[in-house]
């Protein structure tokens, strides 16, 4: 019985109409798949996989939290990955991490428990070891910079003296704190 080989074709011959980056100046960013979008940062493919094949498997293998996750090693160790594409992709997660806490003249509002965790979810959802972090608040419970990481644990578990906790408060002379912590 032969095998059956999968054909894949690449960006080129796929139609115009089809390819992520023409679709994304058409219809915008939002109208691209995950696998899409990684495809364009990759820019290329390699023989037999396109490169939105490459990065729809990213996505299988690691899922989009586990692929800011990876470190350097691993994503050169990927199969259609080189030390360039590995680089562009931690360039991509890294800025998209720095954008979450860019813009200190609009500093964010904390109103309830769900903007505190809007705020720190997308950084602090990755992390792999429990930690603990506090959000320094101003006297109109303004955000006065990035979460201070207080301490890092093990794997689920954080033990910590209270004075340790309100150390950087203190020193910052803030108004409030907001603790969070991963997990």
């Amino acid at each position: 019985m032969a095998a059956t080989v999968e054909y894949l074709p690449t960006i080129k011959e796929m139609p115009v109409s089809e390819r992520p980056r023409e679709r994304l100046q058409a219809y915008g960013a939002g109208a691209l798949s995950t696998g899409e979008l990684i495809a364009i940062l990759l820019r290329t493919g390699m023989e037999g996989q396109s490169a939105v094949n490459i990065g729809s498997r990213l996505l299988k293998d690691f899922g989009l939290a586990g692929l800011a996750r990876c470190s350097f090693d691993q994503l050169v160790n990927e199969k259609g990955l080189g030390p360039a594409k590995a680089a562009q992709l931690q360039a991509a997660f890294e800025l998209g991490r720095r954008l979450l806490t860019a813009a200190p003249d609009e500093r964010t509002q904390i109103r309830c428990p769900a903007d505190a965790a809007n705020l720190v979810l997308s950084e602090m959802s990755v992390l792999q070891q429990e930690h603990l972090c506090i959000l320094l608040l101003d006297t109109k419970n303004r955000v006065t910079g990035p979460r201070r990481e207080i301490y890092v644990g093990s794997l689920n578990t954080s033990l910590i003296r209270v004075g340790e906790l309100f150390r950087p408060a203190i020193h910052a002379n803030c108004a409030a704190i907001i603790v969070v912590h991963n997990v």
